[in-house]
C-alpha cells in the first residue's frame, strides 16, 4: 500500500510539474493531453497531438491489457507491409495522420 500511494504521490508531482510547463509553451494545444500522449503512446502520437492531430483508436486501444498484444502485432504487421503515414491519412482520415 505504501509503494501504490508513493508512485502515486510521484505521479502527480510530475504531473504538477510538467502540465503547466506543457501548456504554456505556446501555440501547440501540449497540456495535460498532450502529456499523457507523449507518455502513454510515444513522441510521434504526442507531436502529433500537439499539431492538432487526434489519438488514433488503435492506439487507444493499446491501453488495455491483453487486448493491446493484438493492436502491437497488427501494428507490427502493418510497419512490416511498408504502409506509409499517407496511406494511413488515406484510410482513416487526416485527422489523425
Amino acid at each position: 500500500m505504501k509503494k501504490l500511494l508513493a508512485c502515486f504521490m510521484i505521479v502527480l508531482l510530475v504531473l504538477l510539474a510538467v502540465a503547466p510547463a506543457a501548456s504554456a509553451a505556446g501555440s501547440g494545444r501540449g497540456g495535460f493531453m498532450g502529456f499523457i500522449a507523449g507518455c502513454c503512446f510515444g513522441i510521434r502520437a504526442g507531436s502529433a497531438y500537439n499539431d492538432g492531430k487526434e489519438v488514433h483508436w488503435r492506439e487507444w486501444c493499446s491501453l488495455i491489457p491483453y487486448v493491446n498484444i493484438v493492436f502491437a502485432i497488427w501494428n507490427g504487421i502493418d510497419g512490416a507491409n511498408g504502409v506509409t503515414s499517407s496511406e494511413l491519412a488515406a484510410q482513416y482520415g487526416a485527422i489523425y495522420y
